[in-house]
């Protein structure tokens, strides 16, 4: 059996849900994992985070289960998401609608996608959005959308005229296939994520 379908059937098994697989230099073997998301509690006091107990529970579990299939490696690291948690699955763009987000782009956007936006540019930082079109053929058609400003990213304590004008927002739609990677923005806030809503999004 492939290495991630056991980690898969192991962690699901246990009641979480799997997040990433990373082998790293020294044969180590890193496994992310996160509880299944409820929709309606993300940002809430309802939403629960991974505990150093969940952890140790499917560290085990994996061990045995490793170690049956005979999977080739010197040490396992089972930990929860960091602030850069990758954004790998619809339900994790639906879990983290409104958040800021890093995408990266398999192919630049083209000149297509307006005179604002460098037609080679593949990375872009910004708010989250869910989008709908219609098409002719299968009625509405979800969708996803990266909406940023390009303001200068103003420094502590820095002063910023009540004159200067607001860069403008701008929007680009995008469809899961055509990211090559995509991540919650690192945002380091003691009161949570929720708590830069309303804020402008730098370009990263």
């Amino acid at each position: 059996m492939a290495l991630k379908e056991i980690v898969e059937q192991t962690v699901a098994g246990l009641g979480y849900d799997l997040v990433e697989i990373e082998r790293s230099a020294g044969g180590l073997l890193r496994i992310t994992i996160d509880l299944p998301w409820v929709p309606g509690t993300a940002g809430s006091e309802a939403e629960q985070f991974v505990t150093v107990e969940d952890c140790e529970k499917v560290t085990r579990q994996l061990l045995f289960a490793l170690e049956v299939d005979g999977v080739d490696y010197k040490r396992l690291e089972v930990s929860s998401p960091g602030i850069d948690r990758p954004l790998r699955h619809e339900k994790d763009f639906e879990r983290f609608v409104g958040q800021e987000v890093d995408v990266t782009l398999k192919a630049p956007i083209g000149a297509a996608a307006g005179a604002l936006v460098n037609a080679t540019r593949k990375k872009f930082r910004g708010t989250l959005e869910r989008t709908q079109s219609t098409n002719g053929e299968s009625g509405v058609v979800p969708g996803w959308q990266i909406v940023w400003s390009d303001a200068p990213e103003v420094k502590p304590g820095q002063r910023v005229s009540k004159k200067r004008l607001p860069a403008p927002l701008q929007a680009l739609g995008f469809t899961l296939d055509e990211l090559k990677e995509a991540r919650l923005a690192p945002i380091v806030s003691f009161k949570g994520r929720g708590a830069k809503a309303g804020t402008e999004p730098n370009l990263d």
